[in-house]
């Protein structure tokens, strides 16, 4: 079975069983709804006892629980078609020179990591129509300048 088939199952199941993510984060818990949420969809690996509550509520077998641990191949093609998809990477099209620009100059020459990185999303009621809410938190790493000689700063982290 190849990831692709395990996630149609889990989706067939979850159709099947008239399941909510919301139902099934909480039923396996132990981390985020977004992380197992996106494992049962193929972008995430979960931890052993995740996966071991994943095979039990969805009724797995011992190797697909073990292809849920297994740390999977991330991404889908660019652009994305999905419409709401491709919105959050327009967003980020649009607004990322100046979120680049605006965290360079708060923290110096590096990235936001998006492995040490928290992600949380909610629903906010709204007048003109309720509004969704991300809510982002990545770690600053700054480039190693290797080959820095004396007196030149080692990493890129903002100079004073």
């Amino acid at each position: 079975m190849k990831r692709e088939q395990l996630v149609e199952k889990i989706l067939d199941i979850k159709r099947e069983k008239g399941w909510s993510w919301k139902y099934i984060s909480e039923e396996i818990g132990g981390m985020s709804p977004i992380l197992v949420v996106g494992a049962l969809l193929g972008q995430m690996k979960l931890p052993k006892p995740l996966a071991e509550s994943a095979a039990s509520l969805f009724g797995l077998t011992e190797g697909e629980k073990r292809m849920l641990n297994e740390v999977p191949m991330r991404g889908s093609p660019m652009p994305p078609t999905d419409p709401l998809i491709y919105r959050l990477y327009e967003l980020i099209m649009v607004n990322g020179p100046a979120l680049k620009a605006l965290i360079e100059e708060e923290f110096g020459d590096g990235i936001m990591s998006a492995i040490d990185f928290d992600l949380e999303f909610d629903r906010l009621p709204h007048p003109k129509g309720d509004r969704v809410r991300l809510v982002m938190s990545g770690k600053f790493l700054p480039y190693k300048y290797y080959g820095a000689e004396q007196g030149v700063p080692e990493y890129g982290f903002k100079e004073e």
